[in-house]
Order: C-alpha cells, then sequence, then structure tokens
C-alpha cells in the first residue's frame, strides 16, 4: 500500500444508528422506568434469540404482508442451510419461545422483553433498520380486564415519563369468521371502486383487503371511509368483549377513541387491537401498538391459547421526551478527584476505590497526550461531570495528609472549600451527599443526587 493512499473510514450500516453517550442516559432513564412499572404490575422478563428460523415469521405474521415480502432481513445460513431471519417483531419469538418450553402449562404468564429489531426500510425520523422494541405479552388469559390493564399500564408509563400529548385509539377486528365476511364485504366494495383503487391496492385487493384500510393515499381517502366497517360484522361474543375493555377504560378514566379503520400489520391478530399516538413526531405518530391474537398458539403448533400485548418504538418514545422537556441530564459521578504531583495521584486512586467501596460514583481525572492539566482545566472538567463535589489532593494536601473539598452544587457559594484529614474524607462525602437527599430545598437542582448503598 502507497504511504501517501489514504485509508477509507469504515461508517455504520445505513439506518443503524450508534447510541452516544450524550443519549444513553436518557434511554436509562426510560429503560429503568419502563422496567419499574411492567414489575408493578407483575411481569417477569423474558429474552429470546435476534435470529429466528424464516418461517416463524412467515407462517405467523402471513405471507402477504408488508414485513414478510419487503422488510425482513432473512438468509441462508453457510454452515448447515437453515433459513433464519433478524427478528423483524418480538411476539412471535416469545410464542415460539412458550409452546418450546411450555411456559404456559401451570397457568397464565405475564412477559415482557426489550431490544433490537430489523426491517429494510427507508430510513427517516423515528423509523430505522435497525430499531428498538420494549413489549409486553400477557399469556394465556381470555378476558376483556387484560386487554384494558395492558392499555392502564402504558398510560402509568405516560404519565410517569412525563409524555402528555399521547392518545388511544381503540377498535376491535372480531374473530376470524367475522373478518371473512367482512372480507368479502370490502372486495365487492373496492371492486366497484377499482378506478380510484392505487397500484399498492389493487395488489391488495384479494390477498389482504383490510391492509386498504390503513392507506395513507389522500386521492383515496373519502372512498375508503364509506368503506363496510368491521364493527358493523361482529357477533355477539366479540361485542361483549370489546364493550368489556371499554367499559373497564371509562370506569379508569382512561380516554380513547374508536377508530373503526384501525388495523394491524400482522395476520395474528384478533378482537381487540390499539394504538397509542402522537401528533408531536410528525408522520410517525404511532409509538405502541398492540392487541389480542388468540390463534398464534395453535398457528405455531402449540395448544390454543389466548393472549394479548404491545410493543413499543423505543426511539420513537425517546424523541417524544426529548419534545417533552424538563429532563435533567443525570450527572456523571458523584465526586471527581483532582489531583497534581505523583504522589496526588496515588492518594487520588487509593482514595476513589474507598470512595466506590462506600457506594459512590468516582471519576479520577487522568492524563491525556497532552498531560494530566492544571487544577483550572481539571476543575473545569469536575464542573462539567455534574459532580456534587470536587476532591482536590495536589503538593500541600498531600503534604498536610489532608484533601480539600469543593461542592459544585448551584446553591452554593463558589468559595464554599473546606479541609478534611484523608481519613476522614469518605465519611464526610458520604454524609453530605447522602443529606442532600433529605434537603428538599435541592429537589429541582438537575445536580441533585441520590445515593442508595
Amino acid at each position: 500500500m502507497s504511504e501517501n493512499k489514504k485509508i477509507e473510514k469504515i461508517v455504520g450500516v445505513k439506518g443503524m444508528n450508534d447510541l452516544l453517550p450524550d443519549d444513553s442516559a436518557l434511554w436509562e432513564l426510560f429503560e429503568n422506568t419502563v422496567h419499574s412499572v411492567l414489575k408493578s404490575y407483575g411481569f417477569q422478563q423474558v429474552r429470546t434469540p435476534i435470529v429466528e428460523p424464516t418461517p416463524l415469521f412467515a407462517r405467523g405474521l402471513g405471507e402477504v404482508t408488508d414485513i414478510v415480502e419487503k422488510e425482513m432481513y432473512s438468509f441462508e445460513d453457510s454452515m448447515n442451510g437453515d433459513k433464519l431471519t433478524l427478528r423483524p417483531e418480538g411476539t412471535a419469538g416469545v410464542v415460539r419461545a412458550a409452546i418450546e418450553h411450555n411456559l404456559v402449562y401451570d397457568g397464565p404468564k405475564r412477559l415482557w422483553y426489550a431490544g433490537p429489531m430489523f426491517r429494510h426500510e427507508k430510513p427517516q425520523r423515528g423509523r430505522y433498520r435497525q430499531f428498538h422494541q420494549v413489549g409486553a405479552e400477557a399469556l394465556g388469559f381470555s378476558g376483556p380486564d387484560i386487554d384494558a390493564e395492558l392499555i392502564m399500564l402504558c398510560q402509568r408509563l405516560w404519565d410517569d415519563l412525563g409524555l402528555q400529548n399521547v392518545c388511544l385509539e381503540l377498535n376491535s377486528i372480531g374473530d376470524a369468521n367475522e373478518r371473512n365476511l367482512h372480507r368479502a364485504a370490502l372486495i365487492s366494495y373496492f371492486e366497484n371502486h377499482s378506478d380510484i383503487l392505487d397500484a399498492e391496492a389493487k395488489r391488495r385487493l384479494h390477498s389482504n383487503p383490510l391492509r386498504i384500510l390503513d392507506t395513507k393515499n389522500p386521492a383515496m381517502q373519502e372512498m375508503v371511509n364509506a368503506a363496510p366497517k368491521l364493527l358493523d360484522y361482529l357477533g355477539a361474543e366479540s361485542l361483549a368483549h370489546f364493550d368489556g375493555v371499554q367499559k373497564i377504560l371509562r370506569h379508569n378514566s382512561i380516554p380513547f377513541t374508536i377508530n373503526p379503520r384501525l388495523v394491524r400489520g400482522m395476520d395474528y391478530y384478533n378482537r381487540t387491537v390499539f394504538e397509542w399516538v402522537t401528533d408531536e413526531l410528525g408522520s410517525q405518530g404511532t409509538v405502541c401498538a398492540g392487541g389480542r391474537y388468540d390463534t398464534l398458539f395453535s398457528t405455531f403448533g402449540g395448544k390454543p391459547t389466548p393472549a394479548c400485548g404491545f410493543a413499543m418504538g423505543i426511539e420513537r418514545l425517546i424523541e417524544l421526551m426529548k419534545v417533552a422537556g424538563d429532563v435533567h441530564q443525570p450527572s456523571l459521578c458523584d465526586v471527581y478527584l483532582v489531583h497534581q504531583t505523583d504522589e496526588g495521584q496515588m492518594q487520588s486512586l487509593v482514595l476513589g476505590e474507598r470512595l466506590r467501596d462506600a457506594g459512590l460514583d468516582v471519576v479520577l481525572h487522568c492524563a491525556t497526550a497532552t498531560g494530566v492539566g492544571s487544577f483550572k482545566s481539571q476543575m473545569k472538567k469536575a464542573d462539567a461531570s455534574g459532580c456534587a463535589y470536587a476532591v482536590i489532593i495536589g503538593e500541600d494536601e498531600v503534604a498536610n495528609n489532608n484533601v480539600s473539598i469543593k461542592s459544585m452544587r448551584s446553591d452554593i457559594a463558589e468559595n464554599n472549600q473546606i479541609s478534611v484529614p484523608f481519613d476522614a474524607a469518605v465519611d464526610y462525602l458520604v454524609d453530605q451527599i447522602a443529606g442532600t437527599g433529605d434537603d428538599s430545598s435541592c429537589c429541582d437542582d438537575p445536580n441533585h443526587i441520590h445515593i442508595n448503598h
């Protein structure tokens, strides 16, 4: 290779994004909140592989769905010829695992999952080729109460995250025989308006006419709005189930809108379907979607098992949290160690370990290519870390076997710096930092620290 030849940079795959430190704290806040809410409803985590057999999705989602036809990352294992797919969604894998490991043999289960999903789509805001979801699956429950509970769980999550402009749309797509009657009526209706159908609608007409109702083509909207409504074809049991869901939501003051055009992109859904939508994210307005899928277990060869669940897009919800604002960036540490001289560095390393033993988060200032840096430059780093206290160990501190401790909180005077014996520093800092958690006057401080020992 020529010495002057420039080495080409390798960049990430289009639509598969890096999560950088500036955003990781916000993701952690979201994930911790989700985990807490799910636990409060009795959900247990399940982790399934990113790669699954391709037939799992072809059979479960439907051969004529957009996901199976256009979006799946599928490949053949060169080692053994297996046909494999990067998972495009989470429900199919959870149901496969539940059947394979007989998870519901001793009764219903509430399960949740989180992780990356993969679809080959045109990347845009809120829509990526690798994206992340959190999902919940309630397996073995047949009544409308679990449908409503999942929706109420979502509402609690929005409240805990401080999201306000998220609205619930609700519908029922009935059972298979009811959808068949509606399907026949739809096909007849659309055939009578074939001059208005676009190419995509004509392609779907006999394979999946229900998806035509979800068209975004403005030229078709008036015609689609007048199409036969599935709600008019529901039998007594489906109507009773749907009425039960609505009754529970109203009793718990969960507002919703019935959207008769709301359908799901996967074939496995039946009866209750719902979406949480917002107008804050442009065209990608759905942040959470779900519903009931009572036939999926038998589709995969398992014992018939009623089930209901949802999945939410983490990237879209993170964007919504940013739009909502009022999200304080968590501090990097409780204590930042500033030092000069070799002996000061050694003392800082010892003190850092003692502070960590006591349960504090500590960052030690380390040398870069330009050296350790002056006290002034180190204090700038300490300030940027968001720490509660900077601990300074310089030549004088080493000589006197003490440390200088400076409060970095905004409500403390800038000259608030004291000297503490080296061996007393840990107890002093633990007491000071733990004490800030009991001081209501600093609750609005973005650098406010809570320590869990």
